[in-house]
């Protein structure tokens, strides 16, 4: 499932990097704190890898 704006990549990337250990759990934030403890290391890098182009920077909100 890929990411649907420029900010959840964001969150995703954030979350990989603390799964990985490249990053303190203590530093993420909100959404990136929520996938790193809901979302497998596989799941994370499918979302952060997803391709930036025409992504809006925020999902719209149905």
């Amino acid at each position: 499932m890929p990411a649907k704006s420029k900010a959840q990549q964001k969150a995703a990337g954030a979350a990989l990097a603390a799964k990985r250990g490249d990053m303190k759990k203590s530093e993420l934030k909100g959404a990136s704190k929520d996938m790193e403890k809901s979302m497998s290391e596989k799941q994370l890098e499918d979302f952060a890898s997803t391709k930036r182009k025409g992504k809006p920077d925020h999902a719209a909100h149905h």
